[in-house]
């Protein structure tokens, strides 16, 4: 896992381009009725906004929250290191999922007046999504990315 600032970044930004394409993919799927080869494509169009508003979140805000509350939970000395992963990236989702949506229908949804239900249900359907994309799929494939970049001698 990140040791420095540099490799936080570096963590934060291939977790945040994992997560968010995969969700921008999985929404427009759902606005299309359905997954075909210009979801991928269509993507990359939000993906310029998305990411970078994910990114802030993640990195000064979320990231923060989420290891701390992960850390009160978790005591990696009594118990295997890799529930405090599960934990951080739990409680990651469960933050980020809420404001991702929020900004996704603040700007791609045209909820007019009804900006809180139109939130709520965007949260509905992306937290299922969002939440074993994570644990099952990006967490382990960032992780694995993460540590081919930066492999550390073992002592």
């Amino acid at each position: 896992m990140p040791k420095t600032k540099f490799e936080d970044v570096i963590f934060t930004i291939i977790m945040v381009f994992v997560m968010v394409y995969a969700m921008i993919c999985y929404n427009i799927a759902l606005n299309m009725g359905g997954m075909n080869y210009s979801v991928f494509l269509s993507a990359f169009h939000e993906l310029v906004i998305m990411a970078p508003v994910a990114f802030i979140l993640d990195f000064f805000f979320v990231g923060k929250m989420a290891k701390r509350t992960a850390f009160k939970l978790i005591n990696p000395e009594k118990e295997n290191p890799f529930h405090l992963v599960l934990a951080i990236s739990a409680v990651s989702v469960m933050w980020m999922c809420p404001l991702m949506s929020l900004v996704a229908t603040i700007l791609f949804k045209n909820a007019g007046s009804n900006l809180i239900p139109v939130w709520l249900q965007t949260v509905a359907f992306n937290f299922p999504m969002a939440f074993f994309w994570q644990i099952c799929y990006a967490g382990p494939l960032v992780r694995f990315v993460f540590k081919c970049i930066f492999r550390r001698k073992e002592k």
